[in-house]
């Protein structure tokens, strides 16, 4: 069977390539395509720009980038009130920056670009940066960041701590943990967050079109490749979901979930 073309990915990807757009408004376009069609993407730009423009004008002409980022704490998160979601972490909503705007809540990475974003309004150029499992911020190599907890200056123990809590002490932190990403390595990481919360969900219509946004930028990805296939059965579409796991397994013989995959394979193909 033929897969189903889908024109919202068709959209998303031509969107993304569009050097036209920043991240935040290609972040805004994720959301409108995926959840809320008829997101004003222009809106919330404006909502954004009015958060820079205040603090902005909160502050005297100070060059310091300590004093800041102290001011942008201060504005962001004990002014306006915004938080990292340790409550509801995996809400689908947390992945789209307009439901960030408006609840003051999310993930580390759209807390992030949001909080580079203001930043940018006060001359400080942040680069967010691709941590394993949680995203920060840096300033230049003076500063590292978490704008998930109140944008706290994080040294090499913290980040270490961050390691141990997510990995249970299997991996050691290195340097290129700390650099920058992106826009493109952004965007595939925001829209594998809300595959997977889509999936932990039982939501596999919209998990699929989400892996589908990843291997339309990045085709040959072995971890896409895989969800797509393990999604696709899920939705019952089983010559599909053959055609990807088969694919897996070609591109990456010796990965660790082998017996898994082939498992999977034996089943799809004894029901069918």
């Amino acid at each position: 069977m033929e897969e189903k073309f889908d024109p919202l990915v068709a959209e998303w990807l031509s969107f993304v390539n569009n050097p036209n757009f920043n991240l935040v408004e290609k972040c805004l376009k994720f959301a409108q395509i995926l959840e809320y069609p008829d997101l004003d993407v222009d809106e919330y730009v404006k909502k954004i720009n009015r958060i820079g423009k205040s603090l902005k004008e909160s502050i005297s002409d100070v060059k310091n980038p300590t004093y800041l980022i102290s001011m942008l704490n201060e504005h962001l998160f004990e002014n306006l009130g915004f938080s990292g979601d340790d409550d509801d972490y995996y809400n689908p909503k947390n992945n789209f920056l307009n439901e960030v705007i408006d609840k003051k809540t999310g993930l580390p990475i759209t807390i992030s670009i949001l909080y580079a974003e203001i930043a940018k309004f006060v001359g400080l150029d942040l680069k967010i940066v691709g941590f394993p499992s949680h995203i920060l911020v840096k300033y230049n190599e003076e500063m590292i960041l978490d704008p998930f907890y109140d944008g706290r200056l994080l040294d090499v123990d913290d980040l270490q701590d961050i390691l141990d809590a997510n990995y249970g002490g299997q991996l050691e932190f290195q340097p290129e943990f700390l650099d920058e990403v992106k826009s493109e390595q952004i965007l595939i990481r925001l829209t594998r967050n809300l595959k997977n919360s889509y999936v932990q969900s039982f939501v596999y219509d919209k998990a699929l079109r989400c892996v589908n946004m990843v291997l339309a930028i990045e085709p040959e990805s072995p971890e896409d490749i895989r969800d797509k296939g393990i999604i696709e059965e899920r939705l019952q579409n089983s010559e599909t979901a053959l055609k990807y796991l088969n694919k897996y397994l070609e591109i990456n013989p010796n990965a660790e979930d082998v017996d898994f995959i082939l498992e999977l394979i034996r089943s799809i193909k004894t029901k069918n």
